[in-house]
């Protein structure tokens, strides 16, 4: 039997980052990764994906350049796999820059293989046991595969999988009409892919306001991406030159299909009865404010909590603990305010409360709405797709949330977040000077239009 001040299982964006810190502190920690370190984002999520966007969007520019008066002679080619070795290069050099921090790390011993628990304070991977007072669970989620008619007849993608795709797809379905599918629609559009998205909800997007979802599907339907909606019934069926797939209301000719209906977690087989830890319906484990589960010693941080499916509130899990356990702080999830974004372009910056969301609080709110055609920089750039919103309490004025959708609008959305999280009120925010010409100059002028709305 090893023995070890902690364990960390699941090298993702908290576990490795929080190993680093007990480490630094003079502690002997086991990090233990079933297969790379680095987890979803590095391996299958944002850095392979954001890079295969970069490229989608190069291609874009590429055939618009005579809007600009740039005039390029002969079609635009995409080398698919060019656009794959690159988005491989940086995978590989964000891996290799983590084995080569832990293999200069004293006190850090890494693990590659499948931990399970043999009791609260004890887990098994590759024959040996290993035992620490504190074991923490980084191990993240993976795409969920809905029982659809005939599913199991045909070679479909995942988010996971489509990544290594070094051919460009006929007709690409994607099956899904949520953040991940609607990335992968967009960008293998802009290869030259025809593409089509199913969704059995009724709106693209479900998480967001009704007008934020039109825009969405109103800016890939620009692009000629094929909509469908409200379907139902959907069936798959192999066919003399790819798949076919079908719905209550169409039929499509596909040569690939890419499976993006969600996520679930990685729990199913780590043993967590043999701890004691408990799980919700969906396998989700539960815990506290803190990140700690039902089990003294036992914390679950990352996309397995389900507490926020991102990098950055996976990261910040490993924050909330560090300071926590080692600072001798008391942070707490319930006080992080949400945000994110959606990397279709233009993309999509959010936090905070939706509209529906802050009239459902039943709060005294204010709205306020701009179109990106009415800011400089996007018209400079050609580029005015999509629109600002921006959301207050009445009486308090504070900012309650936020979405840009629009060019920039993952970074410009940050102005907002630093505010709400220092509790800034709109009016001081109204009266910064902001720099010419950027998008981020509309915000004074946005908040400044707040008004009234009726519940």
């Amino acid at each position: 039997m090893k023995r070890f001040d902690a364990i960390v299982i699941g090298a993702g964006q908290a576990g490795p980052f929080l190993a680093a810190r007990m480490v630094e502190k003079g502690m002997k920690v086991a990090l233990i990764e079933r297969k790379f370190l680095g987890g979803t984002c590095v391996n299958a999520g944002c850095m392979p994906t954001k890079t295969l966007v970069a490229s989608a969007r190069a291609a874009h520019v590429a055939r618009n350049g005579a809007v600009y008066g740039v005039n390029l002679s002969g079609e635009i080619a995409i080398d698919m796999k060019v656009v794959r070795a690159r988005a491989e290069t940086v995978t590989m050099n964000a891996r290799n820059g983590l084995i080569g921090w832990f293999a200069g790390m004293d006190g850090m011993t890494v693990i590659y293989g499948h931990a399970r628990f043999e009791d609260p304070k004890a887990v098994s991977v590759n024959g040996e046991t290993l035992t620490a007072p504190r074991i923490f669970l980084n191990v993240g989620a993976r795409p969920v595969i809905p029982e659809l008619s005939g599913i199991n007849d045909i070679d479909y993608l995942t988010s996971t999988s489509i990544i290594h795709l070094d051919t460009l797809p006929r007709h690409l379905v994607v099956i899904g009409g949520s953040y991940i599918g609607l990335e992968f629609a967009q960008m293998y559009r802009r290869f030259g892919a025809e593409v089509s998205v199913i969704e059995h909800g009724p709106k693209l997007a479900s998480r967001e306001d009704e007008d934020i979802s039109d825009a969405i599907a109103d800016v890939l339907r620009s692009e000629g991406i094929d909509i469908h909606t409200g379907a139902s019934d959907i069936a798959f069926a192999k066919s003399s030159d790819g798949i076919t797939v079908a719905t209550d209301s169409a039929r499509i000719d596909a040569s690939h299909v890419l499976i993006a209906t969600g996520r679930k977690p990685n729990t199913h087989d780590l043993g967590l009865d043999a701890a004691g830890v408990i799980t919700d319906k969906h396998g989700y484990i539960t815990v506290d404010d803190r990140l700690a589960t039902n089990v003294d010693g036992i914390w679950a941080l990352g996309d397995c909590n389900g507490h926020g499916a991102f990098t950055h509130t996976s990261y910040n899990d490993f924050e909330i603990a560090a300071a926590n356990l080692l600072d001798g702080d008391d942070r707490k999830v319930s006080s992080r305010i949400l945000a994110y974004a959606l990397y279709i372009d233009p993309p999509l910056g959010r936090v905070g409360m939706t509209e529906k969301q802050a009239r459902a609080s039943g709060r005294k709110i204010m709205i306020s709405t701009r179109p990106m055609s009415r800011v400089g920089r996007a018209n400079e750039r050609g580029e005015t797709k999509g629109f600002m919103k921006v959301i207050a309490d009445a009486e308090t004025k504070k900012i309650l949330g936020a979405a840009i959708l629009g060019i920039e609008g993952d970074e410009v959305i940050h102005g907002i977040i630093d505010a709400m999280n220092a509790g800034t009120t709109y009016p001081a925010l109204q009266w910064s000077v902001p720099i010419h010409p950027t998008v981020s100059e509309l915000i004074p002028t946005l908040l400044g239009d707040l008004k009234p709305v009726q519940l």
